[in-house]
């Protein structure tokens, strides 16, 4: 996203009201149903789900075909409908199986293409991801949704991650390039633990659009990352290890959505 020397960011302010035009569905304890999974709630015919369980370097992974519709995959210890206000939860604890690639285990979705393949888009059009939830536990730092690369090159970085940490601070952590030369991580909002909120993340050609809570910024996307494709991330990345398996980060999210156009 963007390197130090060529960040471009732009601030702006919109009413809570205005976040259906950034791309926030209005879904709320309300329209929530408690009793039923998380994908009769929410439309997960476009997501996996990644648990930490499973063979070391290869977690369990819930397709989309299991986890969609009101009979829809859960799982009590890590994938669940909160009981009291119908959030699809997650938790990742600081002990469990990992991908290859990372030192830290996650309950999370990524998406897929409505033939059930694995999204892969290019940078050109418009990709949105937009969410409202809470965060009720976190030890060091939780990702809560990612732009991830795909193919178009060797690199399996992120492109950015957002995150938030047990003090409320939210960041975005913006890829510097496709190497292992770091993110730049920009603060943009401050949220109690256990409080609701929204973030938007918009990929449009060159630039990455943040909003959280009605204020957006914008990045620059450098060049390196061109020939790469993304895909969206969503759910609880937990960032932080120990043997430990009770401690870790558990999100609620109260609507999440994808759209490209």
């Amino acid at each position: 996203m963007q390197r130090r020397t060529l960040l471009s960011v732009a601030l702006s302010t919109a009413s809570v009201g205005a976040l259906g035009a950034l791309g926030i569905s209005q879904a709320s304890a309300a329209t929530l149903d408690p009793n039923l999974p998380p994908g009769g709630n929410f439309d997960l015919a476009v997501w996996s789900l990644q648990l930490p369980v499973g063979s070391p370097g290869s977690p369990e992974t819930i397709s989309p075909a299991r986890l969609k519709g009101p009979n829809g995959y859960s799982n009590p210890s890590f994938f669940w409908t909160d009981k009291n206000d119908g959030s699809m939860t997650f938790w990742a604890p600081e002990k469990g199986v990992t991908t290859p690639n990372s030192k830290y285990a996650r309950s999370e979705l990524r998406e897929m293409n409505a033939d059930g393949s694995a999204a892969n888009w290019t940078l050109a059009g418009n990709h949105t991801l937009s969410a409202q939830l809470r965060i009720v536990s976190v030890t060091k730092n939780v990702a809560v949704g990612q732009v991830k690369l795909g193919t178009g090159g060797t690199s399996t970085k992120p492109l950015a991650e957002l995150y938030y940490r047990p003090n409320g601070d939210i960041y975005f952590g913006t890829q510097n390039s496709p190497d292992a030369s770091g993110q730049t991580l920009h603060k943009v909002g401050n949220v109690a633990l256990g409080v609701k909120w929204t973030y938007v993340i918009n990929v449009n050609g060159s630039k990455i659009n943040l909003t959280i809570n009605g204020v957006k910024t914008t990045y620059t996307i450098p060049s390196a990352f061109n020939p790469y494709r993304q895909y969206f991330k969503a759910g609880s990345y937990n960032q932080s290890s120990s043997e430990s398996t009770t401690n870790g980060a558990k999100v609620k999210f109260y609507s999440l959505t994808v759209r490209h156009g």
